[in-house]
């Protein structure tokens, strides 16, 4: 009798938390996503056979606007897929066309339901992974979905991203600022535990500057929560975001205009 692998949680990684935010994540898409996904559509253009039919994985925080460039590049054969009841409801609203809009005639409708096993030519999902409880059993479960030369595309926060606020908080004698996200190494052996072939890495670095210490948490808050299990326990209040944020200004690092730096890794 054949059994399921267990695949461990990360380490760093509080499930709880981790599931919460995917019910409470923004049902827009950050600024962030937005630009990486761009980022990766260029990189199709690497990939010698176009895909077909094609699935592409929570939409709503991977890139609402790159999704019309996605079926120009790849077709209408395409399937949505929102794992929480809630955003898949929203993105359903996002979707409909009135009935008298020429696309709603015009275009094929997607499809909102997962797609069988063997069935996809790929996968997109940007910015997904490092949000997922159980990253590898994710994995799995993607290589399960493709065809045989199937491949999927995706990209994630990596170990450097917000650094400067993890050194911040290291500073003051804080516990964790976030978890530990994987390192590129990582992620190119969990694929080939999971089953896919020949994985192509990249890593590439940002430089993000923001004016005051508000502007940088009200991005951040758009990316995800502290799910590290050694985090502050409770809910912090008013008192504590004054201190969070006289912190950042005095001792965030600063770009060569004086605005406060951050640094996000991308996989």
């Amino acid at each position: 009798m054949n059994q399921s692998p267990v695949f461990a949680d990360p380490p760093t990684y509080d499930r709880p938390a981790v599931e919460r935010w995917s019910r409470v994540a923004p049902l827009s898409t950050p600024w962030l996503h937005g630009e990486v996904a761009s980022r990766m559509l260029d990189r199709l253009q690497w990939f010698r056979h176009k895909p077909q039919v094609w699935t592409h994985w929570s939409p709503l925080l991977s890139g609402l606007a790159v999704h019309q460039a996605l079926v120009q590049a790849c077709g209408e054969q395409v399937s949505l897929v929102e794992c929480e009841p809630s955003r898949l409801a929203h993105a359903r609203r996002l979707w409909r066309r009135p009935w008298w809009h020429w696309a709603r005639w015009r275009e094929a409708a997607p499809s909102w339901q997962e797609p069988e096993p063997n069935s996809q030519d790929m996968i997109w999902a940007n910015l997904v992974l490092h949000t997922q409880a159980q990253p590898q059993a994710q994995l799995a479960h993607w290589q399960r979905l493709l065809r045989l030369d199937g491949f999927l595309m995706f990209s994630c926060l990596g170990p450097d991203t917000a650094v400067e606020l993890r050194q911040v908080y290291e500073r003051m004698g804080w516990p964790a600022a976030g978890a530990e996200f994987t390192d590129m190494h990582d992620w190119g052996d969990m694929l080939v535990g999971s089953g896919f072939a020949e994985p192509v890495m990249d890593m590439e670095r940002l430089t993000l500057t923001f004016e005051t210490a508000q502007a940088l948490l009200a991005e951040l808050r758009q990316w995800g929560r502290n799910v590290h299990p050694g985090r502050f326990a409770g809910l912090r209040g008013r008192r504590w975001r004054s201190q969070l944020i006289d912190a950042i200004e005095q001792h965030g690092p600063r770009h060569s205009d004086g605005r406060l730096r951050l640094t996000v890794e991308l996989v």
